[in-house]
C-alpha cells in the first residue's frame, strides 16, 4: 500500500547544487542559499556537484565544505554533463525532500520556502515554471516554447511549459530514480514527469545570470532536446511510415499524369522531372535513415552500460 503522502513526517532537506566553471558565482551563491538555509527549521544537507570544473570551482566548493559540517562536495574526473551531476547529488542524498537548482542564482533559492510548503502539503514533485526569464532574451523564449510544444505533441507524457532543472522530489521519487532510471541518456525533467505521484508547479522569474556564462551552447541544447524526444517518444520512427504512403500517393498521381499525357500525345519532359523526383526521395530516405540511427545509437550506448558518472572526490558520505 502506497503511504499516504499528507501524513509524511519532514525531518531533512536535501539541496543538490550542479555546477560546472562557477568560481565567479559560487561564493555569492552559497551566502544567499545560506540566509534562507538558516530560516529552515528541518536537519538540512547541500551537496556541491562539480562536474568536471577546470576553473577555481574545486578549492571554493572545499573551503565551504571546511567551514559547514552540513555541506558536502561530490568532484567529478571529468565533465560528464549537467544530467548527470544532479543524478550524482540525488544518488548521495538522505534527505526527505531532495531540492536541485544551479549556482547560477537564476533559480532563486527562497522558492526553497514554496517547494517545502508543497511537500508538507502532501505533493511529492513540484516543478518550477519559468513565469519571466532575463536571460538569453526573446530567443530562448522562443525555443524554449517550440521546444515543449513539440514534445508535448509527440510523448505520453505530458510536460510543464517552461519547466526547468529546477525542482523538488520526495524521498520516495528519488529512490526510484536511484534504483530504475539508470538510463545513460538522461532527462531527468522527463523522469519525474514519468513516475506519476502527486506533483504540483510552482512559477519563479529566471533572473540573469550573476557572473560567468551559460554552458549551455546550442549544440549542447540540440542534444538534451534530441535526448527529451527518443527518450519519451517513438512517433519519429514512424515517420518513415507516413513519407512512404505520402510518396506513394504522390507517384501514383505523377504516374496518372505521365499516362494521360502520353495518351493525348503530349509527353512531358522527362530530364528535369525525374532528378527532382529522386532528389526528394534520397533526401527522404537519409533524413528517416538518420533518425533510426540516433536510436540505434541510443541503444548502442544503452548496451554498453558504461558509468554515467566516475566521482574522483567524495565526501558526501560522512
Amino acid at each position: 500500500m502506497l503511504q499516504n503522502s499528507s501524513k509524511r513526517e519532514l525531518k531533512k532537506i536535501s539541496i543538490i547544487v550542479s555546477m560546472f566553471n562557477e568560481e565567479d558565482v559560487i561564493l555569492l551563491f552559497w551566502n544567499t542559499l545560506n540566509l534562507v538555509l538558516e530560516e529552515i527549521q528541518y536537519e538540512r544537507e547541500v551537496i556541491f556537484v562539480n562536474d568536471g570544473s577546470v576553473d577555481n570551482s574545486r578549492i571554493i566548493i572545499n573551503d565551504i565544505c571546511a567551514k559547514h559540517t552540513h555541506v558536502k562536495n561530490i568532484h567529478f574526473s571529468k565533465n560528464f554533463g549537467h544530467e548527470a551531476a544532479m543524478l550524482a547529488g540525488i544518488d548521495k542524498s538522505t534527505g526527505d525532500v531532495i531540492i536541485c537548482l544551479d549556482a547560477d542564482l537564476q533559480h532563486p533559492p527562497d522558492k526553497i520556502f514554496a517547494m517545502i510548503k508543497a511537500y508538507n502539503d502532501g505533493y511529492d514533485i513540484v516543478n518550477m515554471v519559468r513565469k519571466e526569464r532575463h536571460d538569453g532574451g526573446l530567443y530562448k523564449r522562443l525555443t524554449s516554447k517550440v521546444f515543449y510544444f513539440m514534445l508535448n505533441k509527440i510523448s505520453p507524457i505530458k510536460f510543464e511549459q517552461n519547466a526547468s532543472d529546477f525542482f523538488m522530489i520526495s524521498k520516495r521519487v528519488a529512490n526510484i530514480l536511484k534504483s530504475e532510471y539508470r538510463e545513460r541518456a538522461r532527462f531527468i525533467r522527463g523522469f519525474i514527469q514519468s513516475v506519476g505521484f502527486k506533483k504540483t508547479t510552482i512559477e519563479f522569474t529566471a533572473n540573469a545570470r550573476i557572473g560567468g556564462k551559460s554552458k549551455y551552447s546550442f549544440f549542447k541544447l540540440l542534444i538534451l532536446s534530441t535526448v527529451a524526444i527518443v527518450s519519451f517518444s517513438k512517433i519519429p520512427l514512424y515517420l518513415g511510415l507516413l513519407m512512404g504512403i505520402i510518396c506513394s500517393v504522390f507517384s501514383l498521381i505523377v504516374g496518372i499524369y505521365s499516362i494521360v499525357m502520353r495518351i493525348f500525345g503530349n509527353v512531358p519532359p522527362g530530364y528535369t522531372t525525374t532528378v527532382v523526383l529522386i532528389s526528394v526521395l534520397f533526401a527522404v530516405q537519409f533524413f528517416l535513415i538518420g533518425i533510426i540511427g540516433v536510436y540505434i545509437g541510443y541503444l548502442f550506448d544503452e548496451n554498453k552500460k558504461r558509468p554515467i558518472y566516475i566521482i574522483d572526490e567524495d565526501d558526501s558520505n560522512y
